[in-house]
């Protein structure tokens, strides 16, 4: 597995920064709100198809954690279908369009949808690892 850029870990960095200004004020008003948890981009990777250089990796939020997939070659328009499937070793996920600002989106899939229960971001982190190296594996 080949590491990522500087300019690829800053590009998701931003991301998750546009999706704090968009999201975070709805998240705090949801009752699974966990305030021990911040929006973050965890475990990404390079993954080629067809289309060219993706990355594939985590992003949990305060309220969930998701399947996150984002070109390399940047964002354009959000695209015109709802559903794309990502197919990964472990099977196949069906990912929808995630606005994050007037410019930027990205592919996701959401896979827990509560983490109310998770006590730290280090316990977070660790779960986004699992999960992510669980979806590259080989069944």
């Amino acid at each position: 597995m080949q590491a990522l850029t500087p300019s690829q870990y800053a590009e998701l960095q931003r991301l998750v920064k546009s999706w704090e200004r968009r999201y975070l004020r709805h998240a705090k008003e949801q009752s699974s709100f966990n305030p021990k948890l911040a929006a973050d981009a965890l475990c990404f990777q390079r993954w080629h198809e067809d289309e060219g250089e993706l990355l594939v990796g985590a992003l949990i939020t305060p309220l969930t954690l998701s399947l996150m997939l984002v070109p390399v070659a940047g964002n354009s328009s959000p695209p015109l279908e709802t559903v794309r499937w990502l197919s990964l070793p472990a099977g196949n996920y069906p990912l929808t369009p995630l606005v994050l600002d007037e410019r930027d989106w990205v592919w996701h899939c959401v896979l827990l949808e509560d983490v109310s229960d998770i006590n730290s971001l280090e316990q977070g982190s660790r779960l986004a690892q699992r999960l992510v190296t669980s979806l590259m594996a080989a069944p």
